[in-house]
């Protein structure tokens, strides 16, 4: 494998490893030029790695608590590649959007002093005067004590697809940058178009306001192990447990990420037929729709009264449940699970996709103003 290193504009060490890269197959070939060799050579797909770098650096650094301005010029052009004049105006649209995001954040008492952002170059893949090229980004923020309580950091890992394509004098513009994963946006991944609300005939839960409340709630103590549920969540969001199947490409990990948490802390299975939402379990060979599909999840837990609605996603503790529904369409479509409060009141969640680690509840709700949320206390 080559690693190829860069240095990010907030300072930070980024390695994009190039195990997977399509190289030509003789200099002749190579010397045809992208458009008609489908392929590439190392140090061009170094230099797509260097321009993811510095396009997700740069979306990250717009969220810092910092004076400093942003480099822009030198980390996104090179010689043989650069940004397409449609994507750059997509870039200063997404800079414009998070920070917008930052003032949010401000608002609801959270910032960022620093960030550490390393991108990974997975796979590229060359047809016909395009490429293709696979990245996971990781990336960690401090969180500045503003109250005192706040965790030391945040992280969270994303999976990216970035479009390029040839130009006429052989060289390469980035063209689109997608996230390819399911659930809440990565704090640094500008705000997707709305969608058109939908009407459900399911409106199950109570959704829960997300206002910071006067008075801070207490969670009492239960008869689970709460603590057993966030070590769990924590050691498994980003290092899969291979005790569990993953879902990933099955329309998300997420609710069965949190069923492994709560089992960790002492749910304990109902049997039943697999598609009956009053059944939840998990064996070697499948699992209810109730262990991972979100809404079914919902239906379970408060049908069996293994959890009740909280009127407020502050009043959450350890070991709780937050669901989203994005768009308001009345279907949910994202489950996080707790795993550190500070004393101040404030929640953290843990989640798999995009696999986030200790997010607060304050910069999710930044992301999304507009969704409808949903507490369950456990």
């Amino acid at each position: 494998m080559k690693s190829t290193t860069f240095r990010s504009a907030v300072g930070a060490v980024l390695t994009a490893a190039l195990s997977a890269v399509v190289l030509p197959a003789s200099a002749a070939s190579a010397a045809e030029g992208p458009a008609a060799a489908g392929t590439v050579d190392t140090a061009t797909a170094q230099s797509f790695g260097r321009l993811a770098d510095a396009v997700l650096t740069q979306r990250t650094a717009a969220l810092l608590d910092t004076k400093e301005s942003v480099r822009r010029a030198a980390p996104l052009a090179e010689k043989n590649v650069r940004l397409s004049a449609g994507q750059t105006r997509a870039e200063d649209t997404a800079l414009s959007t998070l920070r917008s995001r930052k003032a949010r954040l401000a608002a609801l008492g959270e910032a960022y002093t620093s960030a550490d952002t390393r991108v990974a170059v997975d796979r590229v893949r060359v047809q016909a005067g395009h490429a293709t090229v696979q990245a996971t980004e990781t990336t960690t923020l401090a969180y500045k004590k503003i109250r005192g309580d706040e965790p030391a950091t945040t992280g969270f890992q994303a999976h990216h697809r970035l479009s390029f394509a040839a130009t006429a004098d052989g060289k390469w513009q980035l063209t689109g940058l997608t996230s390819t994963d399911d659930g809440p946006l990565a704090v640094n991944e500008p705000a997707k178009a709305p969608v058109a609300a939908r009407t459900t005939a399911l409106p199950d839960a109570t959704p829960a306001a997300i206002s910071v409340p006067s008075r801070p709630q207490t969670k009492p103590a239960g008869s689970y192990n709460y603590a057993a549920m966030a070590t769990y969540a924590e050691k498994y969001w980003q290092n899969y447990n291979p005790a569990y199947r993953k879902f990933n490409e099955a329309g998300g990990d997420c609710t069965n990420f949190v069923s492994q948490a709560l089992k960790a802390g002492g749910w304990a299975n109902k049997s039943g037929d697999a598609e009956d939402y009053r059944s939840w379990w998990y064996d070697t060979s499948y699992q209810s729709t109730s262990w991972v599909g979100t809404n079914e999840w919902s239906w379970f837990t408060l049908d069996s009264k293994r959890a009740t609605n909280l009127a407020n996603v502050y009043y959450m503790g350890v070991g709780d449940v937050m669901q989203m529904d994005f768009d308001k369409d009345g279907s949910k479509d994202h489950t996080m699970v707790v795993t550190y409060r500070s004393s101040s009141g404030v929640p953290y969640l843990t989640y798999h996709s995009v696999n986030t680690y200790r997010k607060s509840v304050a910069s999710i709700i930044a992301s999304y103003p507009t969704s409808a949320y949903y507490a369950y206390r456990v």
